[in-house]
């Protein structure tokens, strides 16, 4: 397909229409050959999804592209009726690229990966045939043992197959889950596990390495198999082998695949050396690499139909925009790792963990600098935040890494005995907050304030601009005596917060943005203020002029400062970047009752779940952007 550039051109995206999967599956092709088109076809609709949505998971959705397309076409929509679902999330693309090209879910939305009226980023069960919600990693095996015994109990034998990714393995709760589905002799239980040997951006051996997993699994009393999950004909014999031997024991395929495979420079066989990072596991392809990507996988599509003698696959493009770009911007996650830089080299006792978000959590620096000091943990955070406990008993100061989401919940047991044992670390929760809005609610921290404020003994700050994180930062490790979570904005923003001359860090204080009258908006964050500060030019017009503060101090309110800067206001207006339960709100309502005073508090906040989108329409459906915000202060003060 040597002219795909030329006539795609710079703008311009192509997929396959929904027609051309229709006259895969009526072709008088073996059944196996179908599917072998039929998944080609599909990674070429799997690149489209990700660079129109501008965000997506290319590598883990091209190496499960078989295994979703043989699933969906041989087992779950034939006479058999099986379930199936991917307990990792990553791959969601792949699905939702074989369900359209099905017809099971409406092909137009192939145009709305990642939008808030269409296909979200980690599986939802709000969209149509996805059975269950996944992207929070290690669940898989457990609720498909829960939909085998359902089944049981209402005279039901199906089979269920389950897809885990090898460095989800990692996750405690998996091998917590492989007994009870021995003992329970759930042989319905199809466990695939995607072994496309990369986590992230790194090598799986170099994280954790798992070892010999069919002696593992067998340990575990599986039925053990093993094949190369992206040739149709070795998954179809390992299928074939466990539908026609009998065993009550459950059942694990170990689908050896390759990351990013149909692209030759996004296949993770073409990494030079073990130290370079894999480029393709999330976000969206340049523009250079779209076009070559795209060019490639036609070219082998068109190849594998002509050695097929079936007719050449049919394309459409489809003319897209250039996004703008947002001029004079900074990113906390960039001066954070220059500042823990700068704080390490002070503090010998300083050890960094992370939980396989090394570049991410911007920790790629401190791993040069001080590699015996850093401890990648793996997807492992129980694991991570007990051993933090251990090193700060031994005199270390731990200062641990993960996604807040993640970071909050899933080891908060571990940092409660952590603070039972008075010992100070300091936790970092990245992509904190509703935005980014497009990975869904598995990845948007909105209860991390709930889950860890109450915490005794720890002190939780979200920092408004670089300024701010590197006085807190310093503050936490030099003057603080507590424990500290610090939640991290992951997003660029602008650059408009800037702190007052002289401020100084107090726990439980904040400082003023913008001087106005008797009408105050509390907030924190870059998002969140930046979006106030829109708000105070939109309430100008109306001839109302506002303070603006900013309070990091998310679990704790200085009584004294609040007096003295909100005794003589008539209305307080809180935005919460949270659930309204739980978040920031709860403290300054104790602060308020503090005191004799005739203040109207309103709060704004979470209230339900929020969708995956772009992060306008998820503000906008939030009711978060300016305009709305605006217009609830003006309907309230009226």
């Amino acid at each position: 397909m040597g002219d795909l550039i030329g006539k795609s051109v710079s703008g311009n995206l192509i997929y396959i229409p929904q027609s051309e999967f229709e006259r895969i599956l009526s072709s008088n092709l073996e059944f196996n050959d179908k599917i072998k088109v039929y998944a080609q076809a599909c990674r070429v609709n799997i690149l489209y999804m990700i660079a129109n949505a501008g965000s997506g998971h290319i590598g883990s959705s091209f190496s499960s592209i078989e295994i979703m397309t043989y699933i969906n076409l041989k087992k779950v929509y034939s006479s058999s009726e099986s379930l199936f679902f991917s307990s990792k999330g990553h791959d969601a693309p792949a699905l939702y690229s074989v369900l359209t090209a099905m017809n099971k879910i409406d092909f137009q939305l192939i145009d709305k990966l990642r939008r808030i009226d269409g296909l979200p980023g980690h599986p939802d069960i709000n969209t149509p045939h996805i059975i269950t919600n996944t992207g929070s990693l290690g669940m898989g095996i457990s609720k498909a043992k829960g939909f085998i015994i359902a089944n049981r109990l209402e005279g039901i034998k199906k089979q269920v197959f389950v897809l885990l990714g090898d460095g989800e393995l990692q996750e405690g709760q998996i091998w917590e889950s492989l007994l009870s589905a021995a003992n329970f002799k759930l042989n319905e239980l199809i466990v695939i596990v995607d072994h496309n040997k990369l986590q992230s951006d790194t090598l799986v051996r170099k994280v954790s390495d798992l070892g010999n997993l069919e002696n593992k699994f067998k340990a575990f009393d599986f039925n053990v198999y093993r094949c190369d999950g992206n040739s149709i004909e070795d998954f179809d014999d390992v299928i074939n082998k466990i539908d026609n031997f009998s065993s009550d024991k459950p059942n694990v395929i170990i689908a050896d695949t390759i990351k990013g495979k149909g692209v030759s420079f996004m296949e993770h066989t073409s990494i030079d050396s073990d130290v370079e990072l894999y480029k393709f596991h999330s976000g969206a392809p340049s523009s250079e690499n779209y076009f070559k990507g795209a060019d490639e996988l036609f070219t082998s599509l068109n190849k594998l139909t002509t050695d097929l003698e079936f007719k050449e696959i049919t394309f459409t493009i489809k003319s897209t925009k250039d996004k703008p770009t947002i001029e004079n911007t900074e990113r906390l996650i960039d001066k954070y790792s220059d500042v823990l830089i700068d704080l390490a080299e002070e503090n010998n006792n300083i050890v960094v963990l992370d939980a396989d978000l090394v570049l991410d959590t911007g920790l790629i620096p401190f791993k040069e600098n001080f590699p015996d000091r850093f401890i990648e943990c793996g997807i492992a955070e129980q694991d991570m935040v007990s051993m933090a406990g251990g090193l700060a008993t031994m005199g270390k100061l731990p200062i641990v890494h993960s996604f807040s989401c993640f970071l909050s919940t899933r080891p908060n047991e571990q940092m409660y005995n952590n603070s039972t044992e008075k010992n100070k670390i300091i936790y970092i929760g990245s992509l904190a907050g509703v935005l980014p809005a497009g990975p869904g609610h598995s990845h948007q921290a909105i209860r991390d304030i709930a889950t860890v404020g109450s915490i005794p003994g720890l002190v939780m700050f979200e920092p408004s601009c670089n300024a701010d994180l590197e006085m807190l930062m310093n503050w936490s490790i030099k003057e603080n005596h507590e424990s500290v979570y610090v939640r991290l904005c992951s997003l660029p923003y602008v650059k408009n917060i800037s702190l007052p001359k002289n401020y100084k860090i107090k726990k439980g204080c904040g400082f003023n943005l913008n001087k106005g009258n008797n009408i105050s908006i509390i907030t924190y964050g870059p998002i969140m203020l930046n979006i106030c500060m829109e708000v105070i030019s939109n309430l100008k017009k109306h001839d109302l002029n506002v303070n603006l503060f900013s309070l990091p101090f998310l679990n704790y309110v200085d009584k004294d400062w609040f007096f003295t800067n909100f005794k003589n206001q008539t209305n307080i207006f809180h935005l919460e970047n949270h659930y309204s339960n739980g978040g920031q709100s709860q403290y300054i309502t104790e602060a308020l009752l503090s005191f004799e005073n005739n203040i109207k508090y309103k709060k704004f906040g979470i209230s339900d779940v929020p969708p995956s989108g772009t992060n306008e329409e998820v503000l906008t459906h939030l009711g978060f952007n300016s305009v709305k915000i605006s217009e609830k202060i003006i309907a309230s003060i009226e």
